[in-house]
């Protein structure tokens, strides 16, 4: 089979540039279109981007001409789908006028991700919830969104938990500067600092987690019934998102059984060895200091960065406790992206 062709929006942020790495040598998609601010606007990639997120810039996008994230530019181009890095403040109107023209969009912004009927798509977590493009009104292009970065490491430690049913979740989360963009936290600021605020963020994964775990019926989400109690800071790391998180649950279970659950937890992404999908979505570490973001994020040979770290698993009768770690710009961004993309290819939701 071909390579599906693919553009990204915003491709010389982080984000963006993640998207980048993931895509060399994919063997689904490849990168012929990247697009940015004006400023950049007809220059070389390698030249456009300040590249961070590895040694070199792949040499298959280096001297791609950046185009302007203009709807008539991007349409006039041979696409088959969009991978939206942008700022949720631009994303909403060229991210909907790209599906109506009839591309396929998967969206790391957030403008979209409450719309009823846009998934918010986690395959291993909600595959089922890829049906709500049916009810989309774009013809024949159509919007799947990736969840909040936080929000995409949560729903992994309470998933595996949901069959002892969820009463109500507290989450406090630690959450790396990368999440806010290549210049979105001062040195200033975070330098030897914990800032105890991220605007709109605990409000996000609350939203967004009751509609992942929500149940599907008729066209329509119905969001899972606990509450979900978040307290959002930034802290000096460059990557990775660590939560503490508080599970009170309606029945007792062990912590050894609740540690089988979740090592030998996996979803469709596995049964169908797609390729950005890790062989173990979770994996509990018995380490009594672990996950560390220093320790635990690096990206290994065969591991993108998709895989999700818990430890410290702990109880009190009916509530747990446990610290996880995700990578905010793999898992939480671009990865879930590419693995939203190659799931919705599986199920022949486009081609």
């Amino acid at each position: 089979m071909s390579k599906l062709r693919a553009c990204i929006l915003g491709a010389t942020g982080v984000v963006g540039q993640h998207f980048i790495r993931i895509l060399e040598n994919h063997p689904m998609f490849e990168v012929v279109m990247v697009t940015a601010s004006t400023h950049s606007s007809g220059m070389e990639y390698g030249n456009a981007t300040d590249w961070t997120v590895s040694s070199t810039v792949p040499e298959s996008v280096e001297h791609l001409k950046v185009t302007q994230t203009k709807l008539r530019e991007i349409l006039q181009q041979d696409i088959d789908l969009v991978f939206s890095a942008l700022p949720s403040s631009v994303a909403f109107d060229i991210e909907s006028e790209l599906a109506c023209g009839g591309l396929p969009i998967f969206s790391n912004a957030g403008s979209h991700r409450m719309d009823n009927d846009v998934p918010i798509l986690i395959p291993e977590i909600n595959p089922n919830h890829l049906e709500l493009v049916k009810e989309q009104d774009y013809g024949n292009g159509f919007i799947v969104a990736n969840s909040n970065c936080s929000t995409s490491g949560l729903v992994f430690g309470l998933k595996p938990l949901q069959h002892f049913g969820i009463k109500s979740v507290i989450v406090s989360t630690y959450q790396a500067i990368s999440g806010a963009g290549r210049k979105g936290v001062s040195a200033m600021d975070i330098l030897g600092n914990v800032i105890p605020f991220i605007s709109n963020e605990e409000k996000k994964m609350a939203l967004e987690t009751k509609k992942i775990l929500g149940d599907l019926n008729d066209g329509n989400v119905k969001p899972a019934p606990f509450e979900v109690n978040a307290s959002c800071a930034r802290v000096p790391v460059q990557d990775g998102h660590l939560e503490s998180i508080v599970v009170n649950l309606e029945e007792s279970v062990e912590i050894d059984d609740i540690t089988d659950i979740m090592n030998n937890f996996t979803g469709e992404p596995q049964s169908l060895k797609l390729p950005t999908a890790p062989t173990n979505p979770i994996v509990v570490l018995s380490e009594s200091d672990r996950p560390q973001p220093k320790r635990d994020l690096s990206i290994k040979k065969g591991d993108l960065g998709m895989t999700v770290k818990i430890g410290r698993l702990r109880k009190q009768g009916s509530q747990l406790n446990m610290f996880l770690l995700v990578n905010n710009t793999v898992r939480g961004a671009a990865g879930a992206s590419v693995l939203n993309a190659e799931f919705a290819l599986a199920k022949g939701v486009f081609h």
